[in-house]
């Protein structure tokens, strides 16, 4: 049988595009959680001249690269047990190629295993991962009253024996809630599953520190970071995978033979961006910034949010006394505000009852669509 591909969730949105782009000024557009702040100066002038045009990376990244990270990890999350960036650090090509592709490497190591656990509310590549390796895609959800972490004692325990890997995403996308990745560690050991950690909006971590799954110890665990949001870089594609070594290791080798290496020039780009950290708070100030606004636009529309623990999202609840789902609280967004968002089901079976707001438009678009929306009254 013919594996058939979903549509890719952010192409469903095209309808809600047009609505929303028919506003004098257009589109205002927080759909995806695309940076549009402009990078760190230093980091520019490494794409230009690090040199390294003409020869093949190294799919590990640069011994400069692994340094940079690993300095970085034990800098930002105080670790006590530091990743050695000969061992236990490797770069990636972004970080949506390694959370698609860690199943079907996974499985190369443990062939009798077929199971990807997973947030039940998430960001879609895990579940896609899982298909695409041909495993089974099995939702964790979060604890009860909870936006974030993972209820592991409603885990079945033969999906429990049968999983590759345990993923955990805190802040998480798309709700802001926070997890606890000290307990996601210790039943990772306790069942002999390994856990990855997709930790990318870490650095915008709002209810608290910045947390790791590595405070916890590099056994069993591996932390995937980006530089797409916390140095507005996803034009890049600069990421990397750090903690167990003999994890990190295995996924390091297979990707060698599949030729999987971030470009020279990108990787000069990491090391910039990741040795300067005032960049990244300037950045959290405008994130800050953002969210507090939009949130109180959406409460004069009549949808009050919450701020979250975490991450760029408003995770809008639908009122259900003025629209059936997130579909159609999304097109009155997107007619009456020219606000386009995402409906909630995008990341999720049941999260219909929401729409995602990344508040990654400059102030004065948000103010734009803050304006259409303040026009606008409701019973």
């Amino acid at each position: 049988m013919t594996f058939r591909l979903p549509p890719y969730p952010y192409d469903r949105l095209g309808g809600l595009a047009k609505l929303a782009d028919a506003h004098p000024g257009g589109m205002v557009d927080c759909s995806v959680g695309t940076p549009c702040d402009p990078p760190l100066r230093a980091v520019v002038d490494a794409l230009a001249t690090s040199g390294t045009e003409r020869g093949y990376p190294a799919s590990a990244g640069s011994p400069q690269l692994r340094e940079a990270a690993a300095a970085w990890l034990t800098r930002r999350f105080g670790l006590g047990e530091v990743p050695s960036p000969a061992t236990s650090v490797a770069a990636c090509v972004g970080t949506k190629e390694l959370v698609a592709s860690v199943p079907h490497v996974l499985r190369l190591r443990q062939p009798g295993k077929d199971t990807v656990l997973y947030p039940a509310v998430s960001y879609p590549t895990y579940a896609m991962g899982a298909e695409l390796a041909g495993c089974r895609a099995v939702a964790v959800a979060p604890p009860p009253g909870r936006l974030g972490g993972l209820d592991l004692g409603t885990v079945d325990a033969g999906d429990a024996a049968r999983a590759l890997v345990l993923w955990s995403n805190s802040p998480s996308n798309p709700t802001g809630g926070l997890g606890d990745l000290g307990a996601e560690a210790a039943w990772g050991r306790a069942h002999g599953v390994p856990v990855f950690s997709d930790e990318c909006y870490a650095e915008f971590t709002w209810d608290g520190p910045p947390r790791s799954v590595l405070q916890h110890g590099l056994d069993g665990v591996v932390a995937v970071h980006s530089l797409s949001k916390r140095s507005n870089l996803a034009g890049v594609r600069v990421g990397f995978y750090a903690g167990d070594a003999e994890l990190v290791e295995f996924l390091r080798a297979v990707r060698q033979h599949a030729g999987l290496m971030v470009p020279g020039p990108a990787q000069a780009a990491g090391v910039a961006a990741l040795g300067d950290d005032e960049h990244v708070e300037q950045q959290r100030g405008r994130y800050r910034e953002r969210l507090a606004y939009l949130a109180g636009v959406l409460e004069s529309y009549g949808c009050p949010v919450e701020l979250p623990e975490g991450g760029f999202y408003l995770w809008v609840p639908v009122p259900a006394q003025r629209w059936p789902d997130a579909w159609a609280m999304a097109e009155s967004l997107a007619s009456e505000g020219g606000l386009l968002v995402s409906p909630g089901d995008l990341y999720g079976e049941t999260a219909g009852a929401h729409v995602r707001v990344a508040v990654v438009q400059p102030m004065e678009r948000l103010a734009l669509a803050g304006e259409r929306l303040g026009r606008v009254h409701h019973g």
